[in-house]
């Protein structure tokens, strides 16, 4: 009988059921799923939320006792309404009756989701290494600002137009993240106070450049510019039937791009050394000064390609809303997605669904669109508190997280 056949033959069931019950044991232990765990925690506090701001299952409740039932069939119609019109307004609407119309929720998430996914994966840079840049709304605005101001000032071969057009909105946001960067690196200032400042000041420079005649559309007294040229539009992917753009391909391949900068590439280890331990990497040679001006450049290089999402995709014309708030979503999409590119891209599209269901959700389920943002603020308390979601759902405490008494 052979050596390896003696192995086996050694091998008893008990190991084998050992080596399933580490696994589940990584699995339950592992921060992904805490993050799924705290979108659960999410939805079921944010499903009790909507049964007490039901006047169905208010006027049930009063008479609970006679007809208890009622009650428990209103709150179900209430919640199931809730997050049916949220599918139906972000995945699949499968009371349309073309399957154009059907489809359409699914690219409208998409959609939404690009200029999350751009942002966040340049918050999660800056987050890994040390850095917590709150700056992305600032910096889609300048993004949106100088993108659009080539596409429709500047009349550029197709192809070529678009490209320049690109390639100001990553160079507009990224001035707007070198300026914090270079502040913090050689005077020390705190990079959040001053990407809040940097918010307000792209804010109102906006509205002002939208008051003069260079940013003004003609024969119009409101704040919005004219219409970017066609050759400075991002392609629709799927047709006109469709706002899914280019943009969206675009913003994946930034996050295989970020993958490689963070995880492969020399840069990116001095990136996670100095957010790791500065005074480490300083010792060990690395210009620490250097490395938070490149990560802060680069967080507002992305973030300006979220502008260019917004501007060159889906409005075409600069109005002082352009960024809406996907700045500040994308703070929780980045935390969601545990400053990991691919996690990002799936907090984004999460996001991005929160976003296309608002409306469906106010028409179809008479709720107001202030329940998604509770749902995001739950999800942010959760993930901001893991042993909270590890308490709720007796989860184990990871190995390397426990703490032995001396």
């Amino acid at each position: 009988m052979s050596a390896d056949a003696v192995k086996k033959d050694d091998e008893s069931p008990a190991e084998g059921s050992r080596d399933w019950r580490g696994l589940l044991r990584e699995i339950a232990e592992s921060s992904a799923l805490v993050v799924v765990m705290a979108v659960v925690a999410s939805m079921i506090i944010g499903g009790l939320l909507i049964i007490f701001a039901d006047s169905d299952v208010r006027e049930a409740a009063g008479y609970f006792f006679s007809r208890p039932m009622d009650t428990f069939s209103a709150a179900w119609d209430a919640v199931s309404s809730a997050y049916t019109a949220m599918f139906r307004g972000s995945v699949w609407n499968y009371s349309a009756d073309t399957f154009v119309q059907q489809f359409k929720p699914f690219t409208e998430t998409l959609t939404m989701a690009t200029p999350l996914i751009f942002a966040g994966l340049g918050l999660g840079i800056g987050f890994r290494a040390g850095l917590f840049n709150i700056g992305a709304q600032g910096q889609i605005i300048m993004g949106a600002m100088l993108g659009g101001w080539v596409g429709f000032a500047w009349h550029l071969p197709v192809g070529l137009h678009l490209l320049v057009a690109v390639v100001a909105s990553a160079l507009g946001g990224a001035i707007w993240g070198f300026i914090p960067g270079i502040l913090k690196a050689k005077t020390g200032a705190h990079e959040v106070i001053v990407t809040i400042m940097l918010n307000y000041v792209a804010a109102n420079l906006l509205a002002f450049a939208l008051s003069q005649d260079a940013f003004q559309r003609p024969g119009s007294d409101n704040l919005q510019s004219p219409i970017i040229d066609a050759s400075a539009q991002y392609p629709l992917i799927l047709g006109s039937s469709y706002r899914l753009h280019l943009g969206f391909l675009l913003a994946i391949a930034a996050a295989f791009g970020v993958w490689w900068l963070m995880e492969r590439s020399t840069w990116g280890f001095r990136f996670r050394a100095v957010g790791a331990n500065p005074r480490a990497a300083r010792t060990a040679g690395m210009n620490v000064s250097f490395g938070i001006i490149a990560v802060m450049t680069i967080a507002g290089a992305l973030a300006g390609l979220a502008g260019s999402a917004q501007m060159l995709g889906t409005e075409k014309s600069l109005t002082t809303g352009i960024a809406g708030s996907f700045g500040f979503d994308a703070i929780t999409v980045a935390l969601l997605g545990r400053s990991r590119p691919m996690g990002t891209v799936f907090a984004g599209i999460l996001f991005g669904a929160f976003k296309a269901s608002g409306p469906t959700l106010q028409v179809a389920a008479g709720l107001p669109v202030d329940i998604v943002l509770i749902l995001q603020s739950l999800i942010v308390l959760f993930i901001a508190a893991p042993p909270l979601v590890r308490f709720l759902f007796r989860l184990p405490t990871p190995t390397n997280e426990k703490v032995v008494a001396a």
